[in-house]
C-alpha cells in the first residue's frame, strides 16, 4: 500500500544518506502537495527578489506551481506539454515537456522517470538541521548548474538552484505532504478571455488570443 510504501521510505530515510532518501521518495510518493518560500539572490549574496506560493504534482510528470505573492504566475504540466500563465501581462506560453526541467524546480520533484537519467546525485553533508545531496544535471540546456535538496526525513525540505552567472533560488517547503491527494483538474489550464497564447510548439502558428487549452488530466 501507498502508506507501507511511505513507511519504508521513511524508514530508508532515517538510516540512510540524502540520495538515498531522496530516491527513496521520488519512487514511493506518486503525489504530493506543499507551499514554497523562494527567494533570490544576486551573485553577491543579495536578495533581489522574493515570492511564494503553492505547488503539488502527481507522478509521472504532472505538477502545478503556483506564484501568489508578489506577482500571480502559473506554471502547470500535464505529463506532455507545460504552460506558463503571466497574469499581468495575460500571456501564456505553451512548451513541449522535454524542454521543462529548468522551468521550475516542481519538475525535478515530479519527474517522468528515473532521476539519476537525468541527473548526477551526490552526497552534501547536513546543514542547518537538513541531510542534503547535490544534483548535477546531465544536460546543459536546463537553466542551472546545479541543484542541492534538503531532506527532512522522507521529504524535502529545500531546494538552492545555482545559475551559470553565479546567481541563486533559495526554496524552503514548510508544508511539504507527500501522498496527498490532488485532484485532475489541477493539472489542467485554460487561459482566460483575452490571454495571448504563444504556442512555442507550434513555431509557424502566430499567437491566438484566448486560444482554448488541451483539457489534459
Amino acid at each position: 500500500s501507498l502508506l507501507a510504501a511511505l513507511a519504508a521510505g521513511a524508514s530508508l530515510a532515517a538510516s540512510a544518506g540524502a540520495v538515498d532518501a531522496f530516491l527513496a521518495f521520488t519512487a514511493t510518493a506518486r503525489s504530493a502537495t506543499a507551499r514554497f518560500e523562494q527567494q533570490v539572490l544576486d551573485r553577491t549574496g543579495k536578495v533581489v527578489d522574493r515570492s511564494s506560493g503553492s505547488f503539488a504534482f502527481s507522478r509521472p510528470g504532472k505538477f502545478r506551481w503556483a506564484y501568489d505573492k508578489p506577482a500571480r504566475t502559473l506554471i502547470v504540466a500535464d505529463g506532455a506539454k507545460l504552460w506558463i500563465y503571466d497574469e499581468d501581462l495575460a500571456q501564456v506560453t505553451v512548451r513541449a515537456m522535454d524542454r521543462a526541467l529548468g522551468a521550475t524546480p516542481a519538475a525535478l520533484l515530479a519527474g517522468q522517470g528515473d532521476v539519476t537519467a537525468a541527473f548526477t546525485l551526490r552526497e552534501a553533508g547536513r546543514d542547518d538541521g537538513l541531510e542534503w545531496l547535490e544534483a548535477l544535471p546531465k544536460e546543459s540546456d536546463t537553466g542551472f548548474e546545479r541543484v542541492r535538496i534538503g531532506m527532512k526525513g522522507a521529504a524535502p525540505a529545500a531546494m538552492e538552484l545555482h545559475d551559470s552567472l553565479g546567481g541563486r533560488t533559495l526554496l524552503r517547503f514548510p508544508e511539504f505532504r507527500a501522498g496527498a491527494k490532488v485532484d485532475a483538474g489541477e493539472f489542467r489550464c485554460t487561459p482566460p478571455k483575452g490571454a495571448d497564447v504563444l504556442d512555442e510548439m507550434s513555431p509557424a502558428r502566430p499567437p491566438q488570443p484566448g486560444g482554448a487549452m488541451p483539457r489534459k488530466p
